[in-house]
């Protein structure tokens, strides 16, 4: 049986792993492998929002979701202007308790050069005039932050990747044996690698499993929607989140919007979650419609799907060498953030692959390395980090 020796195999091909297949070739760390069973793009990332905002908990995070952002729209730019649209981004509460932690995190934000600001209804009401918000106590805008056909960046990142002469092997059935360096058996292939790195999101929990190095991750299911409102919006307007009932719209072409989220907080098996959108989230949907928007009130529905995601047990992704595994890496766990943060995450792992430990990229890795947590991990239920929960500190 023939067997090929890479530098990187990357088991994954959603956003992550086609990210750093694109930076890994970058900087000619030598052969590179993708290996995914699906398409690009056929799991969380190809259901996901595509909401790229600044708004978010610490000064890492919004500099890694910084990098990310200029590097989608100047590659949406060049080649496929309609999957990148600069619309801004602006979440409410009407509690006060909500509202006080969100007024305190504009100046925090501000710290790290983020350009956001307090707006109040009247604003609201402006940008979006089919909605109601007298009742709204609070809110705040960042008007760079933008939305992303996902699917369409991760192809871009494909093409990069394999114009570098990266390796993709989609749609094919294969078996991962553990061991020092883990296995890839396609048929009558078999890949191995000096560096092996799991990006596979909602699969990665069990693929470490079966290496045998589990690491702490929850898959959980989340809920979207495409809607035709009666009245047809502009094609761009901010992307809107509702801090109170976690329902956020923005943008999604012609005459349409999207809308999410429907979070359940248990865990979710990737191969058997229920991928159809169901009547408890769209009933969730339309309540908080007649409520907050009731000029969309009686929107068309054209679909709902659910998605999986990954949660960790502090809300901040999985990236770097595993303990205990020399040349085995994360790139997992994203929280619901993997669009936001991938194309920053991706050039810091690919600098750590080629740097090495005790390098500059390991150090900008620190706070997301897998060394953080320790056996045994106790159990967690998901806390999807896009809610501003009352009483939770937005720092990590």
């Amino acid at each position: 049986m023939p067997r090929e020796r890479l530098a990187v195999l990357i088991f994954g091909a959603g956003i992550a792993g086609c990210s750093l297949a694109y930076h890994l070739a970058r900087r000619k760390v030598g052969s590179i492998g993708v290996y995914d069973p699906r398409t690009p793009a056929a799991g969380a990332t190809g259901r996901a929002g595509g909401v790229v905002t600044e708004q978010l908990w610490n000064e890492w995070d919004v500099e890694v979701t910084r990098e990310a952002h200029a590097e989608y729209r100047a590659l949406a730019r060049r080649h496929r202007p309609d999957a990148y649209s600069e619309n801004g981004f602006v979440r409410w509460t009407k509690d006060p308790v909500a509202a006080a932690v969100l007024l305190e995190a504009v100046e925090r934000l501000r710290s790290w050069q983020v350009d956001v600001k307090a707006v109040g209804p009247s604003e609201l009401s402006r940008w979006m005039p089919w909605g109601r918000f007298e009742d709204v106590r609070a809110a705040i805008y960042s008007r760079h932050d933008a939305v992303v056909t996902p699917s369409a960046i991760a192809e871009l990142y494909v093409e990069g990747a394999r114009q570098a002469g990266v390796e993709f092997h989609l749609g094919r059935a294969g078996t991962i044996g553990p061991g020092g360096r883990p296995v890839l058996e396609l048929g009558e292939e078999r890949w191995d690698a000096e560096s092996t790195v799991v990006a596979a999101g909602a699969w990665s929990k069990r693929l470490f499993a079966d290496l045998g190095h589990p690491l702490p991750l929850v898959p959980y299911r989340t809920q979207a929607a495409t809607l035709r409102p009666p009245q047809a919006p502009p094609e761009v307007f901010p992307t809107g989140h509702d801090v109170d009932t976690d329902v956020y719209a923005r943008p999604e072409g012609p005459g349409r919007i999207l809308a999410g989220d429907g979070t359940e907080l248990i865990e979710a098996d990737p191969e058997r979650f229920v991928a159809s959108g169901d009547e408890r989230f769209r009933t969730h949907l339309a309540a908080v419609f007649s409520d907050r928007f009731p000029g969309w009130a009686d929107s068309e529905m054209i679909a709902a799907w659910a998605g999986v995601c990954t949660a960790t047990p502090d809300r901040r992704p999985l990236v770097g060498e595993v303990p205990g595994a020399p040349g085995l890496y994360a790139m997992t766990g994203f929280n619901g953030f993997g669009v936001m943060r991938a194309g920053g995450v991706a050039r810091r792992l690919a600098d750590r692959i080629a740097d090495g430990p005790g390098s500059r990229a390991d150090e900008e890795l620190r706070v997301v390395r897998p060394d953080r947590f320790h056996v045994p991990y106790p159990p967690f239920a998901p806390r999807p980090g896009f809610t501003l929960e009352a009483g939770d500190s937005p720092r990590f």
